[in-house]
């Protein structure tokens, strides 16, 4: 019988299924949604039981289109938290990664830490999406509850649970938790003890490829990785070298190192990546295609984007002045600021629908340069970049930042993001292929490049600068959202 490898990707609206077979070729996909839930202001929830339902719901189509799966892989939204009591029962709902409930606790891990040590351990500071500061919350909120709590878990890893039995986690997810000592790869024992979380409560942690359990039809399930990880290595950003630029509603720049290096900072995230012995550093804006998006919905609603853009294309590299700063909610590099706010800047008489969204496209871009630059210091310029995200779809939109970047762009033939990557996953911990490496190898394949276009780049250099002076000129004047 042909091989054929699963990869599940639990997202924060729907589970996403792909099965492969090992040339890379797509069998058959799978989605199945379920609701969030927004109680107050701030707070974001998911119940685990949907989860599970649609998770079982994405198996059963993929294994009656492409037939039994020969390894599984896992990844999905990180930093979520899900508390079990000794039953392995949830003693309430997930609060998830977009959860703002936990200022508080961020200043107290940062006060009880330090904030240069726990960078030093973590590779990052303390922010409200992070697992443990929910953990934090819950102690001083929910004690009944929190007294209760046998096992924490990561969202992907209760899918695991449920699919194996297993209390397990990978160093990719757990990275995000603030729990983990991202060099060594293990469980901090410095943090648990200033935190006073009790290390029992805590999955196994392993390697991304490692078989973390088997179905009961005997299915190898690998432990996977958390989105970003397990997206990169769909885009084949592996090892060092080619970077991977996600356009998706957030915009991510993500690099593969290989020791673990943190920006002292902590304007970039430093993670264990899903290739035992590698690291990454990723910037994230919160606002990319996001940002597209919203000027959509709010001047042309109901115009498909492809008509939206064309205006756009009229217009001069630079927008002749004008300037979009995204930061729509907030910003996470290199402005760790939720009260950071968006702007135009430079508007004139002249600029019409089109000029509004070239800009923001070059205002995306900009964003996205202030990520890589802070990489580049730390690990040296990349070759190119390969791009994946709904936002990857526009030409313009891709020959802007290449321009803006420096770098040539590469788009691959398959790009089915952390779904594909935690399939490669599957497959490794199946023994179809030798490592990570080799899965890239087998299956990743370039298909078409965008080149920076050089009088764009001498334009963008000028507005890049003027684009940096914004977030310090205006943060002064705007108010808090809260």
């Amino acid at each position: 019988m042909s091989q054929v490898l699963v990869g599940i990707d639990l997202g924060t609206s729907a589970v996403k299924g792909l099965a492969i077979s090992p040339d890379g070729g797509v069998v058959a996909r799978a989605e199945a949604a379920y609701p969030l839930s927004t109680p107050r202001a701030g707070w974001a929830e998911q119940d685990p039981a949907d989860w599970w339902a649609a998770t079982e719901s994405v198996l059963s189509r993929l294994r009656a289109a492409a037939g039994p799966p020969t390894g599984i892989g896992l990844s999905g939204q990180m930093h979520g938290l899900v508390v079990l009591d000794a039953k392995d029962r949830p003693l309430r709902p997930a609060i998830l990664w977009n959860d703002q409930r936990t200022a508080r606790e961020c200043r107290e891990i940062e006060q009880r830490i330090g904030l240069e040590r726990l960078i030093a351990l973590t590779g990052n500071r303390a922010l409200p999406g992070f697992t443990a500061p929910k953990l934090l919350w819950l102690r001083r909120h929910e004690p009944e509850t929190y007294e209760r709590v046998a096992r924490l878990m990561l969202p992907k890893d209760y899918v695991r649970l449920r699919l194996c039995g297993e209390h397990a986690s990978d160093v990719s997810d757990a990275s995000g938790t603030l729990l983990l000592d991202v060099a060594t790869r293990a469980w901090s024992a410095e943090v648990l003890g200033a935190l006073e979380i009790e290390p029992q409560v805590l999955p196994i942690v392993l390697e991304s490829p490692a078989v973390s359990g088997l179905t009961a039809a005997g299915v190898p399930v690998a432990a996977g990785a958390g989105d970003q990880a397990a997206g990169a290595l769909g885009v084949g950003v592996d090892r060092p070298g080619p970077v991977s630029v996600a356009l998706g509603t957030s915009g991510v720049v993500f690099g593969a190192v290989d020791a673990f290096r943190a920006d002292p900072r902590a304007r970039l995230h430093a993670f264990c990546h899903a290739l035992p012995g590698a690291w990454h550093l990723m910037g994230v804006m919160l606002s990319a295609a996001g940002s597209l998006s919203w000027l959509r919905e709010t001047i042309a609603p109901g115009v498909p984007y492809d008509e939206l853009l064309s205006g756009a294309d009229s217009w001069p590299a630079g927008t002749e002045g004008l300037l979009f700063l995204p930061y729509l909610v907030g910003e996470r590099t290199p402005h760790a600021d939720p009260d950071a706010r968006g702007a135009f800047i430079g508007l004139q008489v002249r600029h019409d629908r089109g000029a509004l969204v070239r800009a923001v496209l070059e205002g995306v871009a900009f964003g996205l340069r202030d990520c890589l630059d802070l990489l580049t210091e730390l690990a040296g310029k990349p070759p190119l970049a390969r791009v994946s995200g709904g936002g990857a779809r526009s030409e313009l939109w891709l020959a802007i930042i290449a321009s803006v970047l420096e770098l040539p762009l590469e788009r691959v033939s398959v790009d089915e993001g952390a779904a594909f990557g935690a399939a490669l996953l599957g497959g490794v911990a199946a023994g179809v292929w030798s490592d990570v490496p080799a899965a890239v190898a087998a299956t990743v394949r370039p298909s078409e490049r965008i080149e920076p276009v050089p009088e764009w780049t001498d334009a963008y250099r000028d507005s890049q600068a003027r684009y940096r002076a914004l977030y310090p000129a205006l943060r002064g004047i705007q108010g808090s959202s809260s």
